[in-house]
């Protein structure tokens, strides 16, 4: 069984490698990734996507926050050979709120043109409990982006809309929840259960990046999902 993994903002992908070095041997990883250097709207990042996945192998998708509009368009699409989706800290619709929503719009040009401080990536993203070097790490993903590329995404998040799409998924549906997640909140997870109430939740105590500061736990869940198509 093949895992393909859609990555976060930074689109990089370097951040699964914990992650992935978790995966039982047996699991094969593909790890799609983004340009940094072009932005590329929903709909362009799609063939990407589409290039990443096995034409006739079984697959399990496996996208994280920001590629998680991405995961359940192209789950929508009904690939044959897709046998489930699990979304992390994911979300149909934008996940910013009200005054929240506008205030990141506003900053969303100039947010990205200063290296992310340590103290943001550990109040965001990573928690205060994070190993030294993830902070670092995580800085280094985003900075490899161009921050145009990355501003221009965050707008994306803010103008995305799949519900539709994630209404027309036939397929088993894993949703790994972050518990101190401080970007997305609950009410993303809930807007999904009431679209798809039959998903599977597992919620796990940690930040956003749940992937990154837990891996050995999220690959035990990611690996027990899979083996139910085994």
């Amino acid at each position: 069984m093949k895992i393909v993994l859609l990555p976060g903002m930074d689109g990089s992908g370097d951040l699964f490698t914990d992650f992935v070095r978790a995966l039982p041997g047996e699991l094969e990883t593909v790890i799609v990734r983004y340009p940094s250097d072009v932005y590329l709207s929903y709909p362009e990042l799609m063939e990407f996507v589409k290039s990443g996945t096995p034409d006739r192998d079984p697959f399990v998708l496996v996208a994280e926050s920001f590629s998680t509009p991405l995961a359940i368009q192209f789950a929508a699409t009904v690939p044959a050979n897709l046998k489930g989706l699990i979304l992390c800290a994911g979300f149909a619709s934008c996940p910013v709120r009200n005054w929240l929503r506008s205030t990141a719009l506003l900053l969303a040009p100039v947010l990205f043109l200063i290296k992310l401080p340590r103290f943001a990536a550990t109040f965001w993203l990573v928690g205060s409990t994070a190993p030294s070097r993830l902070p670092l790490d995580v800085a280094a993903a985003i900075s490899s982006v161009r921050p145009k590329v990355l501003s221009a995404r965050l707008r994306a998040v803010f103008r995305c809309d799949v519900r539709m799409e994630l209404n027309r998924i036939d397929l088993p549906i894993l949703y790994i929840q972050a518990k101190q997640d401080r970007l997305i909140s609950a009410s993303a997870l809930e807007e999904m259960r009431q679209i798809k109430p039959q998903s599977s939740v597992v919620t796990i105590p940690g930040p956003h990046l749940i992937f990154q500061r837990e891996p050995q736990k999220t690959a035990e869940i990611v690996a027990r999902f899979v083996s139910r198509f085994s």
